[in-house]
């Protein structure tokens, strides 16, 4: 089990949304390099980054700075999603050190695609965003609702070839109500794989609440705003995600 802190990228800078609103935008840092290096001195080995600006318009608007941190922190494995809706997109990105290229709003409308993109980067370069409110999918940044309901979804991931997922919980996203473990224990059974934890972290209690799932149904869990905050010490989710790996 991994903790992968997060920076959401708005106009080169590390935001956090609340409840994926644009609306709601708080500034944690304005230089995105130095946030990530913090996170790698505190034990960080994977680092989750959303760019906001690529989820809105469709492809990468952030590469530089992607490209600056992957060059400054050549041992961190990144994850990155946002705007991944072509091949050429997925590419650009891998080419600027990406370890992981998440793909949500293609993957919910297209499955062809996603199975054009394992064909072509491999299934470990990818990994199945999965946004959800209510239980429906929300693709574009989280601006539209489909009318798919995430669990058909999540059920077709492992015959496409996937094996990494990561599902967010819109409406506890950036609010720190904490998560919901029974759901993500759900979504890990029907994937047949286990699953990233995204949304609602907001103290160490979550941390351990996903531990308690086991490596079989938590991969890894995402951490925002409660890092921001204050409200969790990242070196602290860290071990105690290691105590879930038997360490």
């Amino acid at each position: 089990m991994d903790v992968l802190p997060a920076i959401d990228l708005l106009g080169g800078k590390a935001v956090r949304l609340a409840q994926g609103d644009y609306q709601r935008v708080t500034v944690y840092h304005d230089d995105p390099v130095e946030q990530a290096r913090i996170f790698a001195r505190s034990g960080a080995s994977w680092l989750h980054i959303v760019d906001l600006d690529a989820a809105r318009t469709g492809e990468p608007q952030n590469t530089a700075v992607i490209a600056r941190i992957a060059a400054a922190l050549p041992t961190m494995r990144i994850q990155i999603g946002g705007g991944m809706r072509s091949l050429a997109a997925i590419d650009t990105v891998l080419s600027a050190g990406v370890t992981r290229a998440v793909v949500g709003s293609k993957l919910a409308h297209d499955p062809a695609f996603t199975k054009e993109a394992i064909a072509a980067f491999g299934a470990k370069a990818l990994v199945a965003g999965i946004d959800a409110r209510d239980g429906i999918v929300a693709v574009e940044g989280w601006t539209r609702l489909t009318s798919l309901p995430a669990p058909e979804l999540v059920s077709e991931l492992a015959s496409w070839g996937l094996r990494h997922l990561v599902y967010t919980d819109i409406s506890r996203d950036g609010m720190q109500t904490g998560i919901q473990a029974e759901l993500y224990a759900a979504v890990a059974s029907a994937a047949g794989f286990p699953v990233i934890v995204s949304g609602g972290v907001a103290s160490l209690d979550d941390i351990r609440a996903a531990r308690e799932l086991g490596p079989r149904a938590v991969e890894g869990v995402i951490i925002g705003r409660a890092y921001y905050e204050g409200k969790i010490v990242l070196s602290d989710a860290i071990n105690i995600l290691k105590e879930g790996n038997g360490n």
